[in-house]
């Protein structure tokens, strides 16, 4: 029975792990939106053509890599 309880408490908290990240992105691009004045629409296509630019083996609309990072130029 103790097995069973420790899979759903370590399913949850994935499953909240990924929620906040997923909210973390999305006030990410909420910020970015803002501060560049256009929309969020605009805001995913200058993220995926950085992407691209990066990584550009990732060609196809809408997949995305497991991890994403901008590195600093200075």
């Amino acid at each position: 029975m103790a097995g069973i309880f420790g899979q759903q408490v370590g399913h949850h908290r994935r499953a909240v792990h990924r929620d906040i990240e997923a909210m973390e992105l999305e006030a990410a691009k909420e910020i970015l939106a803002e501060v560049f004045r256009i929309d969020l629409g605009e805001v995913e296509d200058m993220i995926y053509s950085r992407l691209q630019e990066v990584h550009p083996e990732v060609r196809q609309e809408g997949l995305w890599p497991q991890e994403f990072w901008v590195e600093s130029q200075g």
